[in-house]
């Protein structure tokens, strides 16, 4: 049914007959089930979907295209945060997997979830992963997501370091993706996603001096409770800094960070999180959250 809908909202994106701010709505009601207020936005999740439409957006395609922000990071004197870039590629059949480590990470500039994890490059199957890559290039994405900054990015495949999970401050089986929430260029929280398993992630929520927000999170079948807190990253107020430094000059931003053996790395910028339709944080929150944010 899922696949159906999919099909059918791009059928009508593609004629012309969906606008992106029609498929905005609508998702935004399938996973709400309610109407965005767009002319008089007041919570997060409204506000996000505002910008999207109505705010200067220019930078968007840019800086949430995973190998062209790295250039971003590179003009704001932040090289060394970035991991290490293995190859780039337009074609999925232009891969130079001779030159390509035992392990590394691979992935589209534009897309979410689409990630290859290889541990043992003797083991992949090559030929089903080329063609994986290649449809993955052609879906599209942003179109079904009402994102459509995410549509004026041209794909591409990008090749970089695997970091090593057991050299981070923490227990976590995967690696511990701090999304750093930044309201007006100020670090508003840190919500941490680690445990990642195919179907859920454990999720928590700090403040910026990492006091523990439980009461603002809604736990749900993808978004579960952890067994154990995550202790405090090493590196937390540099981490502020450079979320800071990355996210000036734009109302909302969330800045995605690593830290492993004491080391810290960029993973992506993201405007729009869950397309503006989050339903792991509380109405309250959300509208808190959007208080903040000054249009």
């Amino acid at each position: 049914m899922k696949q159906f809908i999919i099909y059918f909202v791009n059928l009508l994106a593609k004629t012309g007959i969906l606008s992106p701010i029609k498929i905005a709505k609508l998702r935004y009601w399938y996973i709400l089930r309610k109407w965005p207020n767009l002319k008089r936005p007041t919570d997060l999740n409204e506000k996000i979907n505002y910008l999207k439409f109505y705010g200067d957006t220019s930078k968007w395609p840019m800086l949430t295209d995973k190998y062209a922000v790295r250039q971003y990071i590179k003009n704001l004197g932040l090289e060394d945060i970035l991991v290490k870039l293995y190859g780039k590629w337009d074609n999925a059949e232009n891969i130079e997997w001779e030159k390509l480590p035992n392990e590394f990470v691979m992935k589209c500039n534009n897309g979410c979830g689409d990630i290859l994890i290889c541990k043992d490059k003797q083991k992949l199957n090559i030929p089903q992963t080329t063609m994986y890559f290649k449809k993955t290039l052609n879906k599209g994405f942003g179109i079904i997501s009402g994102e459509p900054h995410y549509s004026q990015i041209k794909p591409c495949i990008i090749a970089e370091e695997l970091l090593d999970v057991n050299k981070q401050n923490n227990n976590s089986s995967s690696l511990v993706d701090y999304k750093i929430w930044c309201i007006n260029g100020k670090v508003e929280n840190i919500f941490c996603c680690f445990n990642r398993k195919k179907f859920c992630i454990d999720v928590e929520l700090y403040d910026r001096e990492w006091n523990p927000q439980p009461q603002f999170l809604v736990y749900t079948k993808h978004c579960k409770k952890p067994s154990e807190k995550l202790p405090k990253p090493i590196q937390l107020n540099e981490m502020i800094k450079i979320a800071e430094k990355l996210s000036t000059g734009f109302p909302i931003l969330r800045v995605d960070l690593y830290e492993v053996d004491r080391k810290i790395y960029f993973g992506e910028l993201t405007f729009t999180s869950q397309s503006g339709c989050m339903d792991y944080f509380t109405q309250e929150y959300l509208n808190l959250m959007g208080s903040k944010v000054k249009l």
